[in-house]
């Protein structure tokens, strides 16, 4: 895994930075585990726009992920390292001994032909097992992480990401999440150790606007150049600031504004980020 730079022979490709892509072991995923993506454009079921700036972007097909882990003390052995457009890790193809193939996020280190195994048990505290959090040492980092016990992993998804299991106590586990969040999630979940792959995405650099199209983003325009009816930072003559502290189109504050209103997960939550 690596970062290349190009010889500026166009301006979009002058500071550019891009993936070397030697990590990857095929380029042809497994079919039995794709399935379709229709593009929305960001409009929902009224076809109204629902999510701004979407549209357009390069065909894709979703791979399927294991994000349960929920075969259980079947050994699996890495048979492919693959590019998944649909999110910003690797992913792994495993299969397991029964024959069965699954897809799960690759962990930093993990390589072809390494062994990777779900349990509900004891097991090796290596990259790319899975057990239940009461089973794992304190002070592993570790990635896919259940909020809830066989609900499939929904926290340290993204590249290069991993929550550090900080404590235990009773019933539940102390996590420090990649944000800084220390949040308690009960030690019957499930999660996978190490972390994340692909770290190296932090330092790519897009180059161009039409590579972000590539990817399904549309211009986004500031507030501040519309009109009054179309922003409530528009208008005035020439360059103006605004007159107010920035909000979004509907009037909210944007920034450091605190939007949560989940007061029922409050108690999970030990210490908020910064």
């Amino acid at each position: 895994m690596g970062i290349k730079t190009y010889n500026p022979v166009t301006a979009g490709l002058r500071g550019r930075a891009g993936f070397t892509f030697e990590e990857l072991t095929t380029d042809k995923p497994y079919r039995k585990l794709l399935k379709a993506l229709p593009k929305s454009g960001g409009r929902n079921n009224m076809g109204r726009i629902a999510v701004r700036h979407h549209g357009g972007g390069h065909k894709r097909q979703y791979r399927v992920i294991d994000f349960r882990r929920d075969k259980l003390d079947v050994p699996g052995t890495i048979e492919t390292i693959e590019y998944d457009p649909n999110r910003t890790p690797r992913i792994a193809l495993v299969k397991y001994r029964d024959g069965e193939r699954r897809y799960i996020l690759a962990p930093l280190g993990v390589k072809v032909g390494d062994a990777v195994l779900s349990t509900d048990g004891e097991a090796e505290i290596l990259p790319g097992n899975a057990l239940l959090i009461q089973n794992i040492p304190v002070g592993t980092n570790i990635h896919n992480v259940e909020m809830s016990p066989k609900r499939g992993g929904q926290l340290a998804r993204t590249a290069g990401a991993y929550a550090t299991l900080m404590a235990k106590e009773s019933e539940y586990a102390l996590l420090k999440m990649p944000s800084g969040e220390l949040r308690k999630i009960h030690i019957r979940c499930r999660a996978t150790i190490g972390q994340l792959g692909n770290v190296e995405r932090a330092n790519i650099k897009v180059g161009k606007a039409g590579r972000n199209r590539w990817l399904g983003w549309r211009p986004h325009v500031r507030g501040t150049v519309m009109n009054p009816i179309d922003h409530p930072l528009g208008g005035g003559e020439g360059k103006t600031k605004g007159g107010r502290h920035p909000v979004t189109p509907w009037g909210k504050p944007t920034k450091g504004y605190k939007t949560r209103k989940n007061k029922r997960t409050q108690k999970f939550i030990v210490k908020r980020r910064k």
